[in-house]
């Protein structure tokens, strides 16, 4: 980038508010119709796919503060959504997992999840749908392949 790129024009801007333009109309759906924080939902979306994991395991995948990983998966919990139990294979550790609760609520949530995504792509047609995927998952394994820590939890994401 040089010093006369505007920041509008900026790749990794466009990015961080397109997803941002993105997560809050997504997220406004789920608080309204569900009472799901951004993070608690993120959470919910991860172990619904993965099943039961670790917090460690969960900000690793969600690249979500620890702390935001943490606070997400106690209100899960005391909302009666998730439990924790030990980690048979590692007695310092925890595993948590969606409540019979948690997986009929993510069962009601993936299909708005979906819904929202065929509104938000309805104007591109299905090649420049799975090319804008593939692009991103380019992106993101770029930025996986880049030196040092710069993408780990804890450096960006969701607090």
């Amino acid at each position: 980038m040089n010093q006369t790129t505007r920041l509008a024009d900026f790749v990794p801007y466009q990015l961080s508010i397109t997803s941002n333009a993105v997560s809050g109309r997504i997220a406004l759906e789920y608080r309204t119709r569900f009472g799901l924080s951004v993070p608690e939902w993120r959470v919910m979306a991860v172990l619904g796919d993965s099943g039961a994991l670790t917090q460690r395991q969960l900000t690793r995948l969600t690249l979500m503060d620890k702390v935001a990983v943490n606070r997400a998966c106690k209100v899960l919990e005391e909302r009666g959504l998730a439990v924790r139990e030990p980690n048979a294979l590692d007695g310092r550790s925890h595993l948590l997992q969606l409540t019979d609760s948690g997986r009929a609520m993510h069962g009601q949530i993936m299909p708005l999840a979906l819904a929202l995504e065929r509104q938000l792509f309805a104007g591109f047609t299905e090649d420049e749908r799975k090319q804008f995927s593939t692009l991103l998952k380019r992106v993101r394994g770029e930025v996986d392949d880049l030196s040092g820590d710069v993408a780990g939890p804890g450096n960006f994401g969701v607090k």
